[in-house]
């Protein structure tokens, strides 16, 4: 799993069978500070009707997503498993 903010979403007027009803939303990977990281947006599947500008929980592992959704047959890769509401950590430089 991995941190992430939400950026935007996808709209398309033809898609998967099995993806029909489901949101599409444009990620890019944060650090704890909520930087982006890496150089590319993700398009991840959006169970949990996350928004732009949230902060969330992305697993990018095709047999989890396989598992969540129940079924293979969905061409999916990432998926968006939670919202953020706050991170706490303990910082080791200090």
């Amino acid at each position: 799993m991995v941190l992430a903010k939400v950026k935007g979403n996808v709209v398309s007027t033809q898609k998967n069978e099995h993806l029909t009803g489901n949101k599409l939303m444009v990620v890019h990977q944060i650090d704890l500070e909520g930087n982006y990281i890496g150089k590319q947006d993700v398009v991840a599947i959006d169970l949990i009707d996350s928004g732009i500008g949230d902060t969330v929980l992305l697993v990018q592992e095709g047999d989890a997503v396989q598992q969540i959704l129940g079924h293979k047959k969905a061409p999916v890769h990432s998926i968006i498993v939670a919202i953020v509401d706050k991170i706490d950590y303990l910082n080791s430089k200090a």
